[in-house]
């Protein structure tokens, strides 16, 4: 128990909660998300009063978490989502972070899917991973997305008509496919999306640029500049203005040393970011 007070004062402090403000915000509930025959778990920061309140969905990225040089879990999704919640509920926002199949508390709900397309790419090499890949998001990681959409929209004390999406890598890529197929999200912010695989699979660049082609919803794209590639928000960016679509990009400075600090920005970085994001959603959500 006290290592885990001292994990969520960290969290807390990496996303610049003062000591007053952490204890006005609630702790976080465990929600049930169904997806198909799995029942998926969710951590749910609500603000305090009644509502109704905006909300927003978050997609995580790939794997366990943010996985170290050598194999080493830095951080689980569930760090992330306590570093992450705080920060949307002192800005008035419904924060719901499922833990996909085979994720963190979700982790005996099927197989996690990087794990999957890594045994792809060790059986078949880079275009069987990347077809892997492909396939996944547009399925089952895209179904337990929907679903926890769905759960979000049904929430009391939710205005389940000021809903936006946001996502951390493969989620940001998970993010572009939901808003592309519902004009009814209000708004979108993608961080890191897709960093990775962008540069070694054209079916992925080929499925997002489609994406924001169909997309009716404002979209906010960030990234570090030491990420492994900027590259796909500056292309889905440029693809958007051509089309007239709302959207703004934003490329930070260079965060660590490392390209996987680069990545991980929304976690290391929140005051960097922070105030854009919101300046981002608040008009377009309230």
């Amino acid at each position: 128990m006290r290592t885990r007070n001292l994990q969520l004062v960290m969290a807390l402090a990496l996303a610049g909660v003062t000591r007053a403000e952490a204890q006005s915000i609630r702790a976080p509930d465990t929600v049930i998300v169904k997806s198909g025959a799995l029942s998926l778990r969710a951590l749910l920061w609500r603000p305090r009063g009644p509502g109704p309140f905006p909300a927003v969905l978050f997609n995580h990225g790939s794997g366990p978490g943010n996985v170290g040089p050598s194999g080493e879990i830095l951080h689980t999704m569930e760090e992330l989502a306590e570093t992450l919640g705080p920060v949307f509920v002192r800005h008035g926002y419904v924060f719901l972070f499922p833990l996909r199949r085979g994720t963190g508390l979700s982790a005996s709900q099927g197989k996690n899917s990087s794990d999957s397309w890594d045994s792809a790419m060790k059986a078949g090499g880079q275009d069987a991973k990347n077809r892997l890949q492909l396939e996944l998001m547009q399925t089952g990681e895209l179904n337990d997305a929907r679903a926890g959409l769905a759960v979000l929209r049904a929430l009391p004390g939710v205005d389940a008509r000021r809903i936006a999406i946001a996502g951390h890598s493969f989620g940001g890529s998970l993010t572009l496919l939901m808003v592309a197929r519902d004009s009814a999200i209000r708004a979108a912010v993608v961080f890191s999306g897709s960093a990775r695989s962008w540069p070694v699979s054209p079916p992925l660049r080929a499925t997002l640029r489609d994406a924001v082609a169909h997309s009716a919803v404002p979209t906010l794209l960030l990234f570090a500049a030491n990420d492994y590639s900027v590259a796909p928000g500056e292309v889905l960016a440029a693809d958007m203005a051509k089309l007239a679509k709302a959207h703004a990009l934003k490329i930070y400075p260079a965060v660590g040393r490392t390209p996987n600090e680069g990545h991980n920005f929304i976690q290391l970085r929140v005051p960097m970011w922070e105030s854009d994001v919101f300046a981002f959603l608040d008009p377009r959500m309230r």
